[in-house]
């Protein structure tokens, strides 16, 4: 048996949310299982072969989104074919910028965005390689002052 890592993210309004990641990252919704009320208890969707769940918010269960605890620590993160197309796309669905995308010392052209429900994701395309040697030696040039949070 293999073992998998799978994101479990609770949005507000998790019917938005699954459009939203359509729109946005070309996912494909695989199931929705709502409640009597209505609210989605399970969904899983694929984004270029990964799957994440999505549910509603439960509070009342402990299952708070990112909009209800005022941010998220978390980082959903894609590598994708091109960066520009897919933040592109992901900002005209309703996604926010926090980085624009730039190429970066790593060898990765990479951008930094919000979903409409909190969820904070990094988006990547390898441009170069880099030693470990090159890396490190940039790691060692970084001011964290600089850093924007």
């Amino acid at each position: 048996m293999s073992v998998t890592v799978t994101p479990h993210i609770a949005c507000r309004d998790a019917a938005k949310a699954l459009e939203f990641y359509q729109k946005a990252f070309g996912a494909e919704v695989l199931c929705a299982h709502k409640m009597p009320d209505g609210l989605i208890m399970h969904s899983a969707i694929n984004i270029r072969g990964a799957q994440v769940f999505v549910v509603d918010e439960f509070p009342q269960c402990g299952g708070k989104s990112p909009l209800a605890l005022g941010g998220t620590p978390v980082t959903l993160h894609l590598q994708v074919p091109d960066v520009d197309a897919t933040f592109d796309r992901a900002i005209a669905a309703g996604a926010t910028a926090r980085m624009p995308v730039q190429d970066m010392f790593w060898g990765d052209r990479y951008g930094l965005l919000v979903d409409p429900f909190g969820h904070q994701w990094s988006v990547a395309t390898t441009i170069r390689k880099v030693s470990g040697e090159e890396l490190q030696a940039a790691v060692s040039q970084m001011n964290m002052a600089e850093c924007k949070g």
